[in-house]
């Protein structure tokens, strides 16, 4: 296993349509690092809110749902997977009514203080150099001391129109809505889009995927000085 002093962690955050997920994952995979998705984890747990027929709106059925959440996830960039219980529902999680649940879950405190120490102990676990672990408050909450500290941010033009292109059971007026409705209400629990002091700023609105992917690999070198990329 990784010496947990010299492995390095790398903390993303970023709204949503920014790109973290694909991004950070193809980072990864460059790098030869684990990649931890912190929001599979909150969509996982609406979903299994939704499975049980909580009101996820409500913070005390949410947290009753949370009780008997068994959840894995796959740390592995290159083979990754999500599940509850025995059920893969790596798919499943990225369904609109899952993604239309999520911010009620994750507005929770205990949910998201569970979470915290959830992220925190499988990076920890990681038998790799380092970990890049993306999501909404990673750069000041669930990683405040990681050497690398990056907020991946887009105009919110591009991110709808970016989200609209994965999303192709809904025309594109209804994913920017939904878009819109996410980043308002996340905002009440953590601010991801004001970098805090130390974090670098990544702006992919006048980039390409393979730009942005590059983009975050100069940062992690220059921050780091790792040499050992794919």
């Amino acid at each position: 296993m990784t010496d947990p002093s010299t492995a390095v962690i790398v903390a993303i955050d970023g709204p949503a349509g920014s790109g973290k997920s694909s991004v950070a994952k193809q980072a990864a995979q460059r790098l030869g690092f684990d990649y931890l998705d912190t929001g599979a984890a909150y969509r996982a747990l609406a979903w299994h809110a939704l499975d049980q027929g909580a009101d996820t709106s409500d913070p005390a059925a949410v947290v009753g749902a949370s009780s008997d959440f068994d959840y894995a996830i796959s740390l592995d960039a290159e083979q990754h997977w999500v599940r509850v219980g025995e059920i893969d529902v790596t798919d499943a999680i990225r369904e609109p009514r899952v993604t239309d649940a999520v911010s009620g879950v994750a507005r929770v405190p205990e949910v998201r203080s569970s979470l915290t120490t959830l992220f925190r102990e499988l990076a920890a676990a990681s038998e790799r150099p380092g970990v890049i672990i993306e999501g909404r408050d990673i750069t000041t909450v669930v990683a405040p001391d990681a050497p690398v500290r990056i907020l991946l941010t887009a105009s919110p033009e591009v991110r709808a129109a970016r989200r609209s292109a994965e999303v192709t059971t809904q025309d594109a007026e209804t994913v920017a809505a939904a878009l819109h409705r996410r980043d308002a209400s996340d905002s009440t629990v953590v601010d991801f889009m004001t970098a805090a002091p130390g974090v670098v700023v990544v702006d992919s609105t006048t980039l390409d995927f393979e730009q942005t992917v590059d983009a975050i690999l100069e940062v992690v070198r220059t921050e780091t000085g790792a040499r050992n990329e794919r």
